[in-house]
């Protein structure tokens, strides 16, 4: 009698692919339903679904031999660090494993006089900030919460800061990838700049974990400057507090930051964070950096610009204390949304146009709000011409519907404006339908052809960043 062989399924072959990774990794599988359940849904989209297992990476071998037996049986795996992803990046598909880089947390090198250093992918921003302040450096990018730098490598990520320092774009000199078959590459390495190959870090960067699982950074550091002030200047015109941002990034002001708030987001910051003698005006926050005098040179031309725009003053902030409690009440911005209607549904919108086209953009934005009766606020790193909308409505079919449609219609503003629909946060589930009119067929497919060399089987975060649709050079559409 002839045995039956063993079902080909997605059930089957991930079953499979846990028992043989439990032999390599011990009680790093985890199957319980509480890990599962942490690994199921990023933040902000309302999406989630429990992935079979979650193994616990140490390192880029951990990384790579998971990945090698996923491979051989065909499974999706989805990595994670943090979860405090936007837009469903780390939602698993059906019968796939969670790959948590969250454990791999090591500063593997700084070089202080080279202004560079690696770690691993684990590692939050706060983190590496904490362990090389003592050597008089800091690393700039500030999304807020507490994302890993592997995770901010994989959306682009950007914040606060980028008007003076930029993108992780722009700060990472190289990385660490696994490969959809488990093969490690390096990538970049340590200097500013090369003319050798294709650009494989940026290629990587941004790529939402569908190209390759990064496990290690280079990253750019900066030293910390000698002087630091923060401000917030109030304005009664909302108009009035974006055209001053204009106005100051086009004379070439290097200011740290410029966040814009509106009266509805002050208001409930004041609330929130318990910010004091302040109104809930449309506001300006402000940090200025760098030498005794190149700072007093900064906050004299701001203050000149922002009072020919009717600003009604500043309030300033000189002591670490004050500062960090004015960016923590920033950070804290979506949250304090939240609070405006307890149980209310709360969706960001993430738009960027060229700083010229912002005030256009944002007056049309307010149009759009007031048209469709939902609650909202306005925020955003208005100095690189980004800026959310937290779009409010009753956690209801009907309400998801309304604001999905005003989103669209910001979207739609931003697109028409030469603009994109994600600043910084990045694609994954939630962006996908404005891809085409940004991208157009004809680099979509390409994209699409780069996935399908890279990972033809689609196991790396599948149905993530990528449309389906046509893919360059073949017949076939691909669907990751």
């Amino acid at each position: 009698m002839t045995a039956l062989a063993a079902p080909d399924t997605q059930a089957h072959r991930v079953r499979t692919a846990i028992e043989t990774l439990r032999t390599r990794f011990g009680d790093r599988v985890c199957t319980t339903h509480s890990v599962r359940e942490e690994h199921s849904h990023g933040e902000a989209l309302d999406i989630s679904r429990l992935p079979e297992a979650v193994i616990y990476a140490e390192s880029t071998e951990d990384v790579s031999e998971t990945l090698r037996v996923c491979h051989q049986h065909r499974v999706p795996v989805v990595a994670f660090g943090a979860g405090t992803s936007l837009e469903g990046h780390v939602t698993p598909p059906e019968h796939a494993i969670s790959l948590d880089l969250s454990r791999m947390t090591k500063i593997i090198a700084v070089n202080t006089d080279d202004l560079d250093c690696r770690v691993q992918a684990g590692l939050t921003r706060q983190s590496l900030n904490a362990n090389i302040r003592d050597q008089g450096l800091f690393f700039p990018v500030d999304p807020g919460g507490e994302a890993t730098l592997g995770g901010m490598c994989a959306t682009r990520a950007s914040g606060t800061a980028a008007v003076r320092y930029g993108t992780m774009k722009e700060n990472v000199l190289g990385l660490t990838v696994v490969l959809a078959t488990g093969e490690i590459i390096r990538t970049g390495g340590r200097v500013r700049k090369s003319s050798t190959g294709y650009d494989l870090t940026a290629l990587f960067v941004g790529s939402e974990g569908t190209l390759g699982v990064i496990t290690e950074i280079q990253l750019r550091l900066y030293g910390l400057p000698e002087t630091v002030s923060a401000a917030i200047c109030q304005f009664t015109n909302l108009d009035d507090a974006v055209a001053t941002t204009m106005q100051l990034v086009q004379i070439g002001l290097p200011i740290s930051r410029v966040e814009l708030l509106d009266e509805v987001q002050m208001g409930a910051s004041i609330r929130y964070s318990r910010l004091e003698n302040l109104k809930p005006l449309p506001t300006l926050f402000f940090e200025f950096a760098g030498a005794p005098d190149a700072v007093s040179e900064q906050v004299r031309t701001t203050e000149t610009i922002a009072l020919d725009n009717n600003a009604s003053g500043f309030t300033w902030a000189d002591t670490a204390e004050e500062r960090s409690r004015l960016w923590k009440a920033r950070h804290d911005a979506f949250w304090a949304a939240k609070s405006l209607a307890p149980g209310a549904l709360v969706i960001s919108t993430d738009c960027i146009v060229p700083i010229s086209k912002l005030g256009v953009l944002i007056a049309g934005v307010r149009r759009d709000i007031d048209a469709s009766g939902l609650q909202a606020a306005l925020l955003g790193h208005v100095g690189d011409g980004n800026f959310h909308a937290l779009l409010i409505a009753e956690n209801s079919d009907d309400g998801r519907r309304r604001i999905l449609e005003l989103d669209r219609l910001i979207v739609g503003r931003a697109q028409s404006l030469g603009g994109s629909c994600s600043g910084e946060h990045g694609v994954g589930v939630g962006k996908q339908e404005f891809l085409e009119t940004e991208h157009g067929d004809g680099a979509l497919s390409l994209m699409r052809a780069l996935k399908h060399t890279l990972d033809p089987d689609g196991i790396l975060n599948p149905g993530k960043l990528l449309p389906a649709g046509r893919v360059y050079g073949r017949e076939a559409s691909l669907n990751s």
